[in-house]
Parts: structure tokens; C-alpha cells; sequence
């Protein structure tokens, strides 16, 4: 983990503390579908209340861009979150700047809680701007962040902010990096990255990244029929990025440069169409018809890719490994992912897994509860394991 100011560092009683979280949580018709986000800031939130602190839950959520939007309004999570935290009362601010912030704060005691409403109402937020950051600080004597899945992103609250105040690193930020640290720069060998998705362009950063860090790289999902195709391999009428063939090898080349072995699927799970109860097919990889398209690893893959993970001792997981959404086409994902839990819950594997499809997916499998740590940062856990600097990180850190 990065050397960060965490909250054993600051003097907290009396204090108004401005606690940057994630609240951008699934809504359907008002109500919270999902509280994972809420649940692990939690920790964080009672410590500081505990403490004495003043609680400011600073958040963004959606997209308004720069304008009030009721449907966008953080107001609905008062609820959730005071259920969340035993029956606390929540203050809810009907801005996150101005009179109103302020009102709240000042009705404050100490060890309770005031939630702003939607940063992103205010233009200031998203440009970064050193006025509203000045504004927000106006309310606070300390800033922690604790939203490591906005850590990507330099705005107001995450990035301008950490300069102003005393700041530091939040219990699920501290978390985060910790578990992230341990599997990427600091791994138990032997290491192992599974990669899937639909596209190496997107995920470019993050294979050079990764050929450099683990020993073997699996790559599965879409991507794969891409660097098939490079090696010569037909992959009949699937998604397959044709103009990257180059690239690919180029992967391939870095990853041995580096004493990483790529592992591609040895069958797979084909059919003429995409959609569910469609007649399938499993062949093995260098016999996928002109005519079909390859939805998922093959029960041989499959079997490879379990036998393997046996052998590891660290796990970084980033996309399914087929089209998981639609059964029959999430079979090789689950089979895997069944088995890194059952590795993860004997102690014999340290799993760690990010980004919003692999979450999905692990929780389809039933596995996510046995990983190490799932992270719930989309763009933040993908940058991270490109090997990029964080704005929101940098800042806490004084750089």
C-alpha cells in the first residue's frame, strides 16, 4: 500500500471531519437495489462517529452534469444509511456548499452524521475546481476519503480537497489498497491474472501491465478470439478485434520478455447465434466453423484453468471468462470460479477480483463471498491494475 495518512493519524474528537464516500449505488423506483457500497463504508463512518467526530458523507451520484436533478438527489439514501448504521440519525443537506451545508453542520454534535446532497449538482466538482473545493472545505476541519472507486477521477472532493485540509486515507480505502497491493506488487508466487471482457482494446494498459507482474496470464471472453486469430488461429464469425492482430503479439512477446506464459482456450462452447436456448456446440479450438461464434470457454479450458489455479498462490480476476449473462454461456466462468473460492476458502489462494461484469458474475457463481476481496471500484480497480497513478491517491499522499 502506498504510504498514506490513515485515521490513526489524525486527532479526531470535536472535529468536523468531510468523509468523501461512495454512494452511486443501483436505485429502481426510489429504493436502494444493492447495498454493498453502503454497507463497506460503514466501519469508517462508526469510528469517526466514536470518536466524536462531526460525520460529513460527501458523495456524488449519476450523471447531472453540473445541474440539480431530482431524480439524482442523494435525499433517498438518508434511509438506507441510517438503517445501515444501527438507527443513527442522518442530517440531510439539501446542498453540499452554501448556507445550507452549513446550517447543518453547525446543528451538529459531536459524533453525529450529515449527509450533503450530490456533489456533481455543482459544475466546480467534475473541473476541479479550486473555488468549490474552498467551498466544501469551508464546512470541514478534516478530510478523509474513503472512496477509492472515485480515486481515478481528480474533482473537487477527491482531488483539490486533500490540499486544503489535514487529510487521510478511510478504513475501505485503506482496505482497498492493502488487498490490491498484496496481490499485484507485492504477490505470493506463484501469480496469476485471469483477463476477459469482449475487447483487448479496452484493456490494453492493463495486459502490458500484468504481463510484467504475474507468471501466467489466462485470457478469456472475446479478447481471446483476438489473440487466436493472431496466432493464426480461425475463430469463424466471433467478436474478434482483426486490426489488433499486431498488438497482440506484441503482448505475447512482453509476457515472455517477462516469464509470463499467456494461456488461451483449448476449446470452446460455439453456436450460429447469440441468444439463449440456442442449439450449441463444444469444439476444440482449432475447429470453430466458418460459420459460428465462440461464447465460452470449452469444459476443457475449463478443467485447465482449475488445475492451474491449484498451483497458485495468487489470483487477480478482471472479466468473465465467456458471454456469463446469457446461460448456457456462463458455464466456464462459474465452473472456475467455483473453484478459486473452494482454493480461496481452504487458504490455499489468495483471490482478489474488480470491475462490475467480474463482480457480477462471481456473485451469479455464488462464489464472490469465498474470494479474498472483491473490489467494488469499476474504473479505479482497472487503472490500478494498468499500473497508473490515481489523482485521488497522489493527493493523500501530499504528491
Amino acid at each position: 500500500m502506498p504510504a498514506l495518512p490513515t485515521l490513526d493519524n489524525l486527532e479526531i474528537a470535536g472535529k468536523r471531519v468531510l468523509l468523501r464516500v461512495d454512494l452511486n449505488v443501483p436505485m429502481k423506483n426510489g429504493r436502494v437495489t444493492d447495498t454493498t457500497r453502503i454497507d463497506r463504508i460503514i466501519p469508517t463512518v462508526k469510528e469517526l462517529s466514536a470518536k466524536g467526530a462531526k460525520v460529513i458523507l460527501l458523495s456524488h451520484f449519476g450523471r447531472p452534469k453540473g445541474k440539480p436533478v431530482a431524480e439524482m438527489s442523494l435525499a433517498p439514501l438518508a434511509g438506507p444509511l441510517a438503517t445501515a448504521l444501527g438507527g443513527a440519525e442522518i442530517v440531510f443537506a439539501r446542498d453540499c456548499i452554501g448556507e445550507a451545508a452549513k446550517s447543518a453542520v453547525d446543528g451538529l454534535k459531536n459524533g453525529e452524521i450529515a449527509l450533503f446532497e450530490n456533489l456533481r449538482f455543482h459544475p466546480g466538482e467534475e473541473s476541479n475546481d479550486p473555488k468549490f473545493a474552498q467551498a466544501l472545505a469551508a464546512n470541514g476541519d478534516l478530510y478523509v476519503n474513503d472512496a477509492f472507486s472515485a480515486a481515478h477521477r481528480a474533482h473537487g472532493s477527491t482531488e483539490a480537497l486533500a490540499h486544503l485540509l489535514p487529510c487521510a486515507a478511510g478504513r475501505l480505502m485503506e482496505e482497498e489498497l492493502t488487498a490490491l497491493t498484496k496481490a499485484l506488487e507485492t504477490p505470493t508466487r506463484p501469480a496469476a491474472a485471469f483477463v476477459g471482457g469482449a475487447k483487448i482494446s479496452t484493456k490494453l494498459d492493463l495486459l502490458g501491465n500484468l504481463s510484467t507482474k504475474v507468471d501466467m496470464l489466462a485470457i478469456g471472453g472475446g479478447m481471446a478470439n483476438t489473440f487466436l486469430h493472431a496466432l493464426g488461429t480461425p475463430v469463424g464469425r466471433s467478436l474478434c478485434e482483426h486490426e489488433l492482430a499486431e498488438t497482440a503479439r506484441n503482448i505475447f512477446q512482453s509476457a515472455k520478455d517477462n516469464g509470463c506464459e499467456i494461456i488461451l482456450p483449448i476449446d470452446a462452447v460455439v453456436a450460429a447465434e447469440f441468444k439463449p436456448g440456442v442449439e450449441t456446440a463444444i469444439v476444440a479450438i482449432d475447429g470453430v466453423p466458418e460459420d459460428m461464434m465462440i461464447l465460452d470457454i470449452g469444459p476443457k479450458t475449463a478443467k485447465d484453468l482449475s488445475q492451474r489455479l491449484s498451483t497458485c498462490k495468487t489470483l487477480i480476476w478482471n472479466g468473465p471468462l465467456g458471454a456469463f449473462e446469457t446461460p448456457p454461456f456462463d458455464a466456464g466462468t462459474v465452473e472456475v470460479a467455483l473453484e478459486a473460492a473452494r482454493l480461496t476458502a481452504a487458504g490455499q489462494l489468495i483471490s482478489v477480483a474488480g470491475g462490475g461484469d467480474t463482480v457480477a458474475a462471481l456473485v451469479q457463481a455464488d462464489a464472490a463471498q469465498d474470494f479474498t476481496y472483491i473490489s467494488t471500484a469499476g474504473g479505479a480497480f482497472l487503472e490500478w491494475l494498468e499500473g497508473k497513478t490515481l489523482p485521488g491517491i497522489a493527493a493523500l499522499s501530499g504528491k
